[in-house]
């Protein structure tokens, strides 16, 4: 199957719990990630410290989640890993395109996510209209800068340039 768009690798991993200070305790006290910045938003029920693994390009978000409101939508604790978050080379064509293939896309449409970047979440559950989903796992899709695309393009293609 042609796609007009590619995934080029992990942007984040979203990590929930109804108390962050556990998480922070070991993935930054542990083992080293750096804070890199926070998020609040009362829409999406979250207080969350987005961290770091690896730099540049290939830097890779840990977010570290609790919701602002445990007993509010979306509940960000559950379940632990709460979303796995993909780098997209072009975020409006991959949703149109994925749209039309009966891929399930959570409410909200493109928008800007915590870190800057545009993003969008396909839903973890299938219903009859749209018959593909994240299988219980919410997947965000995250428009890639030029640069990260660049770099990845790189990778799989030494020698050129995109």
């Amino acid at each position: 199957m042609l796609r007009p768009f590619h995934v080029l690798g992990i942007q984040q991993i979203a990590i929930g719990a109804t108390d962050k200070k556990r998480l922070h305790r070991l993935w930054v006290d542990m083992l080293g990630l750096e804070v890199t910045g926070t998020y609040r938003s009362a829409s999406e029920n979250v207080d969350e410290d987005i961290c770091a693994i690896g730099a540049g390009a290939f830097k890779v978000e840990v977010d570290l989640m609790q919701p602002l409101d445990p007993e509010k939508k979306p509940a960000v604790q559950n379940t632990p890993l709460n979303h796995v978050g993909l780098w997209i080379d072009d975020l409006a064509t991959a949703v149109d395109w994925l749209t039309a293939q009966g891929v399930r896309f959570a409410p909200g449409g493109i928008r800007k996510g915590a870190s800057g970047f545009d993003v969008c979440f396909l839903h973890p559950k299938s219903n009859d209209e749209f018959p593909i989903a994240g299988e219980g796992v919410l997947i965000e899709l995250v428009q890639a800068p030029p640069e990260v695309v660049k770099a990845f393009s790189q990778l799989a293609h030494p020698g050129q340039s995109r």
